[in-house]
């Protein structure tokens, strides 16, 4: 017969086993849904632009409410570090305050940050040489969390003001952030 340890650490891994399971079972189902929403988002882009320029025209009050409501809603389900998109297939802009705190962080000279991770965009903005991100890794999680981008910072601007600002923005972000896809085809198709 086993001994009551050897049966106790059978049951525990076990238990282990089932709980990764059961977790990668449901992150591959999240990260589904997540597909799922950017598809839909890509096939409807057009339409909501379509959208955004009538209510960007008519200015409507309730906007900016209307978006943090659906924004609260959306991330009170939503964890990014399940999908990490925006980190992986887009670049944020680094402003110069934003260069100035990742290079002390990272205990570098702004111009060697420069040459290593950055490159100069057409519109003349420092972004990143290469995607994925070069400060995530593999489990989603930010190396310079603390000292990030402001642009990382805001992401994905569904909860700030003047959102009619932003709306051209947030078309596109619909096509990276399933979180944003969700939001945005709640507002457009209530």
């Amino acid at each position: 017969m086993f001994s009551c340890a050897v049966l106790t650490r059978l049951l525990f891994s076990t238990i282990a086993y089932l709980r990764t399971n059961i977790l990668l079972r449901i992150m591959s189902q999240l990260r589904e849904n997540d597909q799922n929403a950017l598809e839909l988002a890509k096939l409807q882009l057009e339409q909501t632009k379509k959208t955004f320029r009538k209510w960007k025209q008519s200015k409507p009050k309730e906007l900016d409410q209307r978006f943090h409501q659906a924004h609260t809603q959306e991330f009170q389900k939503m964890d990014c570090l399940t999908c990490a998109n925006c980190c992986k297939t887009t670049s944020p802009i680094f402003r110069d305050a934003d260069i100035r705190r990742i290079a002390k962080r990272l205990r570098m000279k702004e111009a060697q940050l420069i040459d290593q991770y950055l490159k100069m965009d057409e519109e003349s903005d420092y972004v990143l040489k290469k995607s994925p991100c070069s400060f995530l890794y593999d489990d989603n999680t930010c190396s310079i969390y603390e000292d990030r981008p402001l642009a990382c910072r805001e992401y994905p601007h569904t909860d700030r003001k003047n959102m009619f600002q932003i709306l051209e923005l947030t078309a596109t972000n619909t096509t990276v952030c399933p979180a944003v896809a969700r939001i945005v085809e709640k507002m457009t198709n209530p």
